[in-house]
């Protein structure tokens, strides 16, 4: 398959490159069912009492971060707000020793780094969580320090707020304009655009894709293979 040439253009041009964690990398809950760590959430927050603070459908949702946001939104700065998340990470991290990697990421992110391009991880994940994934595949020298996660004190903060993108371009040295972030969800270009950064949408089916344009993603792949394709022919030039 040929890489049309904006695509190829949006991706050899890149100096820096943003991973999101889970998507891009890999899926968290490939093997650690997402559904069970909210369940766990709302069960440890019925125990205190606080089951309350969520709507029904934040109590059937399978993403945990609507448990996270949704006692942010009741109680910030609390405790309860701090322990929750401190659960969140513990569930992240024992997903992250399971997680299934995304088609070809280890090799594109191998590729990406040999070519010159300096990577990052910007994430509403734990830290702890990306930082134990990347080591255990072998490919955490190709982001040394550079791993912006979720920040217990600033649970306000997650995408599609751009502060860990803004964190990742701190730490790299980045100028926006000459960095692109992959990521799979609408908060993942909002935040990309928000920050200035060029956007490169990853959906694993049609559905993410969809919602990836309809936040106004220019640029979306199915596959990582394709731009593995476009990077490696980049580095031939």
């Amino acid at each position: 398959m040929q890489v049309p040439r904006d695509l190829r253009e949006v991706i050899t041009r890149a100096e820096c490159v943003l991973f999101d964690f889970d998507g891009p990398i890999c899926r968290l809950y490939a093997n650690h069912d997402a559904q069970t760590v909210v369940d766990n959430l709302v069960a440890w927050l019925t125990d205190q009492g606080a089951a309350g603070l969520l709507t029904a459908d934040e109590r059937d949702s399978a993403d945990p971060h609507a448990v996270l946001r949704a006692v942010h939104r009741a109680r910030p700065g609390s405790s309860l707000e701090a322990d929750l998340e401190a659960r969140l990470t513990e569930e992240e991290l024992h997903a992250a020793a399971r997680a299934f990697p995304t088609p070809y990421v280890d090799r594109l992110i191998r590729t990406w780094n040999a070519s010159g391009a300096r990577l990052a991880v910007a994430t509403n994940n734990a830290p702890e969580a990306a930082r134990h994934y990347v080591h255990g595949r072998g490919v955490a020298d190709c982001f040394g320090p550079h791993i912006h996660g979720r920040r217990t004190e600033h649970v306000h903060a997650l995408k599609p707020d751009p502060d860990c993108l803004h964190r990742a371009l701190g730490s790299l040295g980045a100028h926006p304009s000459r960095t692109l972030m992959i990521g799979d969800t609408p908060a993942d270009y909002l935040a990309a655009r928000d920050a200035g950064v060029a956007f490169l949408g990853y959906g694993q089916d049609e559905l993410r894709r969809k919602k990836l344009r309809s936040a106004g993603a220019e640029h979306v792949v199915d596959s990582l293979g394709t731009v593995l394709k476009a990077v490696w022919a980049g580095a031939l030039l």
